[in-house]
């Protein structure tokens, strides 16, 4: 094992440096530094699999290593290879390579090929990919290569390499360097100790690689620059490029579904004049042509809504959205959502979409219904849980809110039973006891409880039904419970990860409605002012911006296509980011976001 000194000197650097802001060229610095403990010039990997390039004992791996004083160093070096390259008549940059094979075919066509023979009748095969380990040692030398489907090991032979091109070898041993993307051709063999091989009658170096890759035993230690700098997480840390293969299969799965269903996927605005469909604060940008401000989608929801006017009954789109609010482990400004309408449907059809949507999307990528998700088995197979949200407070405080008919009643319940059975963390029932206070209604009061004291204990999938009309300012109302709307929300490992409605079809309705809420926003917003003054002058005005206030208008064309008519319909939206973590067992968004938004 290398000596790993050096190593726990500049990741303990590296970790003091984080306690504060960095530059994105001090980050770099950083990952080059961290990669120093790799080899350099003629880099050898640490032995770390079966394969021989990766075997060999520490006076050997020694004598092909040297180190040098920084990365830049490293780059230097690098640079001059790519020199002598030139003056060899080789470009280190190549257009193209034809290749016959992946690493992983070659694994499975050759895989009865006995040890210790070519496999002369197949004849000779390419391939291409990244060098991860090299050895060599003396006439003979070993590397592994690395491709989108795996790794094969390749077998370099001084005599074999330079009947082809005198002095191939000896270039190779001074110019190849882990990270090289390389081209090989030659056949199949299974060495005496097993290893599947080509045997390498032409090498090529395609792409000359400057910087070197972090150390094979730590990888890249900090999570930060694996998600600022996720090709190269990619290329060195296991599992990540599985995750994003995954990711597509959800998505093509549900695309699939629904067009199999005759939906029609139609591309709605990113640009809007006023951000709906949801309660968030929209990204503003500036439009230089038309001199007006624009606001970026929070939701695909109202366009949608006018394609069922114009006739179409069944459409959906697949899209990005955007929330210029804050950052965590389950939100990222950026995300992906499907959403999707149906004519002559209502949130009970909407269940049975959901349903479908999620056991095939497991299918597709777990190949089973009973899903592992941090430490426990889901069961995505059976029917899921169907319950009120009064049901479930209920069950969890023991108030029953459909009882009361003065606020200050349900009120004073709400906050005796949360001090009772809620502890106190991180300041989460204060909050959550201010929020009651300041209610407005009975049903807002209804919803902080759930929020606060049932979400996170709804771990098996559980559909939450008939929301307050407070908070659901697009749905319909309940046909037979006042007060209520037709809603549910998805919950599964304790998040929200579907929303839908039976679709409020009434423009007179809906325009009540968001003008209330235009009113009651702009209420909130007075009190976040004030708020936002005091703490000015207190001196924590850094936190109060966070909530500052945003303009919210009502959208008036979309009351107009209402008042031409829409049928009755049901909808949906999901989150594909945290159906996608649920599918892949990550706990933190960012991990199935290829690029997430980093400060």
């Amino acid at each position: 094992m290398k000596p790993a000194c050096n190593c726990t000197v500049m990741r303990s650097a590296d970790m003091l440096l984080l306690r504060r802001p960095l530059r994105l060229t001090t980050r770099l610095n950083g990952l080059r530094h961290q990669s120093l403990c790799q080899s350099n010039s003629t880099e050898t990997a640490a032995p770390t699999s079966k394969s021989e390039s990766q075997k060999g004992n520490g006076k050997a791996n020694k004598s092909n290593n040297h180190s040098t004083s920084s990365a830049e160093d490293i780059r230097g070096l690098r640079l001059d290879k790519v020199k002598q390259l030139r003056s060899l008549g080789k470009d280190p940059y190549a257009y193209k390579f034809d290749r016959t094979h992946t690493a992983a075919q070659l694994q499975q066509q050759f895989e009865d090929l006995p040890s210790g023979q070519v496999a002369e009748e197949a004849g000779p095969v390419s391939v291409a990919g990244r060098v991860r380990a090299r050895r060599f040692m003396g006439k003979l030398a070993f590397a592994t290569m690395a491709d989108d489907s795996g790794e094969i090991q390749l077998y370099l032979e001084k005599t074999s390499l330079d009947s082809a091109a005198p002095d191939t070898f000896k270039h190779l041993k001074t110019l190849l360097d882990i990270g090289d993307i390389v081209g090989v051709s030659g056949p199949m063999k299974r060495t005496d100790k097993g290893e599947l091989s080509i045997v390498a009658q032409d090498f090529q170096i395609l792409t000359k690689s400057l910087l070197p890759l972090p150390d094979k035993y730590y990888g890249l230690a900090d999570v930060e620059l694996r998600h600022r700098q996720r090709y190269l997480d990619m290329i060195v840390t296991e599992g990540v490029r599985d995750t994003f293969r995954k990711r597509s299969k959800v998505i093509s799965t549900i695309r699939r579904m629904l067009e199999e269903q005759d939906f029609l996927e139609i591309e709605t605005p990113v640009l809007e004049s006023s951000a709906g469909g949801a309660d968030a604060r929209p990204f503003v940008t500036y439009h230089n042509s038309l001199s007006r401000n624009f606001t970026l989608r929070i939701a695909t929801e109202l366009h949608l809504k006018r394609l069922i006017v114009g006739g179409f009954e069944k459409v959906f789109e697949i899209g990005r959205i955007f929330r210029n609010e804050g950052i965590s482990s389950r939100h990222n400004p950026e995300f992906t959502s499907v959403e999707l309408y149906q004519a002559y449907a209502d949130y009970n059809d909407m269940m049975t979409i959901t349903e479908d949507i999620i056991r095939q999307a497991a299918q597709a990528v777990c190949g089973t219904e009973q899903v592992s998700y941090q430490g426990q088995v889901l069961d995505l197979g059976k029917p899921f849980k169907r319950a009120t949200m009064h049901e479930l407070v209920h069950e969890a405080l023991g108030v029953d809110f459909s009882s009361f008919e003065r606020l200050e009643d349900a009120q004073a319940a709400a906050s005796t039973a949360l001090e009772q059975q809620m502890p106190e963390h991180d300041g989460a029932r204060s909050a959550c006891l201010r929020n009651i206070q300041s209610a407005a209604s009975i049903g807002q009061v209804l919803a902080e409880c759930f929020e606060s004291a049932v979400e996170t204990t709804l771990q098996q999938p559980t559909f939450v039904l008939d929301f307050p009309v407070e908070i659901s300012p697009l749905a319909k109302p309940h046909r037979t419970k006042p007060g209520l709307v037709e809603r549910f929300e998805l919950y599964i490992a304790g998040r929200e990860l579907a929303n839908s409605f039976s679709e409020l079809t009434d423009p007179v309705e809906q325009r009540r409605r968001l003008e209330a809420q235009v009113v009651a926003h702009q209420l909130a917003g007075k009190a976040a002012s004030e708020a936002q003054a005091q703490a000015l002058a207190e001196g924590t005005q850094a936190e109060a911006l966070e909530d500052a206030p945003h303009e919210v208008a009502v959208d008036d064309d979309f009351i107009t296509a209402l008042e031409y008519g829409m049928p009755p319909t049901g909808g949906m939206g999901m989150g594909l980011d945290r159906l996608v973590m649920l599918l892949t067992d990550h706990s933190s968004i960012r991990e199935v976001i290829a690029f997430p938004l980093l400060k």
